[in-house]
């Protein structure tokens, strides 16, 4: 409240079948959480994003009929509270909507083309963007095949001819077969916002400090150069949401463990690598005067047989992250002492440092000497648990309260970055 920053708000997947079936639950659901902050000195709320990648394969369909029905009753919302020309409802979709061999041949998948038509002529009518999520690291994560240097803005040797126009990126590709679709759809100059894109800094081969800070600094001068795309030349997007502002340690893990490892900056509001925002020296700054736990840390007990710790690692890391001793993880590479060192010790952060979180049945010893091994951090935890992210957050995607996104706006478009 107060910071001028422009905020999109999230409603959740399992929410479209109530907001779509009752106007009166919708009329609740903008009072709670629009129109009571938009007040003088208070949020600066543009946009409520309407499900999140409600059409995504792998939901079978099951969001698909609540999708328009809901924002025909939001929209109804917002007009009572006369916000409609203010606030734009808009539906996140994932990049796997759309499909084609080359940009220029996209198309919606058969299945979605009716209903993407009803929506996209709503958020036409209503001035409103289309919003979407590209990943360029999952297309590397998921094809062994898909070239590296394609998937980054340095250059390429494996660049896509299409006809006239030479792709030499993945974002550019994916962004120009949207256009395609929707110019097939008859909405080829609609505005376009994306709602999420990053790399992840750990939990997979590829995910590391390196590759996120090449990626997103190469999006950001990539955007801010105003070249656009070969079917949108000097037309950039609109807003870019960077996924995401911290790493959230109790995501589902279900499509990677590199899931929890977004951030760009770690839970304790530290920039993991540097990332020049703009023109000038828009630099990534850290949060100031965090208070840490004392520095002490819970490892193995070297003088004890830990042959039996198996149960005590599954607790361990049933509560706390351990995404980063699977494999292609920064802390794959320390031995097995190592890997209950590392899972002992995030469990007793997660507790405060409570001392009995560190005995595992006389497993467990606290040491006063830092265990982090090369790039393998051991963390010690925050003293305020009310603000810190460190704890297990269960609330997952964008339209939770838990995902915060950087938004980098067109410097043509406003006057701040945010």
């Amino acid at each position: 409240m107060g910071s001028g920053m422009q905020v999109m708000v999230g409603i959740s997947n399992d929410m479209l079948a109530t907001l779509s079936s009752s106007a009166m639950a919708s009329d609740l659901w903008v009072r709670q959480n629009v129109s009571r902050y938009i007040v003088k000195g208070g949020v600066d709320i543009r946009y409520v994003a309407v499900g999140n990648e409600p059409f995504l394969s792998s939901y079978a369909g099951q969001y698909e009929s609540y999708v328009m029905p809901a924002l025909l009753n939001l929209q109804q919302s917002l007009a009572k509270a006369n916000l409609a020309g203010y606030v734009k409802l808009v539906v996140p979709c994932n990049a796997d909507a759309y499909e084609s061999a080359l940009p220029s041949q996209g198309a919606f998948r058969p299945e979605l083309t009716q209903i993407i038509t009803q929506i996209v002529s709503f958020l036409n009518s209503n001035g409103s963007p289309f919003v979407v999520n590209i990943y360029p690291f999952l297309s590397l994560y998921a094809n062994a095949d898909f070239p590296q240097e394609y998937a980054f803005f340095e250059g390429t040797t494996h660049a896509v001819t299409d006809g006239p126009n030479v792709y030499y990126n993945a974002f550019d590709g994916n962004f120009d077969t949207l256009i395609a679709a929707l110019s097939k759809l008859g909405y080829g100059q609609m505005p376009i916002v994306i709602g999420e894109v990053g790399w992840p800094t750990d939990g997979a081969i590829g995910a590391n400090l390196t590759a996120a800070r090449v990626f997103n600094q190469g999006l950001i001068n990539h955007v801010l150069s105003n070249k656009g795309t070969p079917l949108r030349p000097g037309v950039p997007p609109v807003d870019i949401y960077l996924f995401s502002l911290l790493d959230e340690g109790a995501k589902s893990v279900l499509p990677g463990n590199f899931e929890r490892h977004w951030g760009i900056f770690s839970f304790d509001g530290q920039a993991k690598y540097a990332l020049k925002l703009g023109s000038g020296n828009k630099l990534l700054k850290n949060a100031r005067n965090v208070q840490y736990l004392p520095s002490r840390w819970c490892v193995a007990n070297p003088s004890t047989d830990l042959s039996e710790v198996t149960n005590h690692i599954k607790l361990a890391c049933s509560v706390a992250d351990c995404t980063t001793l699977n494999y292609g993880g920064s802390c794959n590479a320390i031995g097995a002492k190592g890997n209950i060192s590392y899972a002992f010790n995030s469990y007793y952060q997660l507790q405060m440092q409570n001392s009995q979180s560190c005995d595992f049945d006389g497993l467990g010893m606290v040491t006063f000497l830092d265990p982090s091994v090369g790039d393998c951090r051991f963390v010690v935890g925050l003293t305020d648990v009310s603000s810190s992210s460190f704890r297990p957050n269960l609330h997952h995607g964008i339209s939770t309260d838990s995902d915060v996104s950087l938004c980098i706006r067109h410097p043509l478009k406003a006057k701040a970055y945010c």
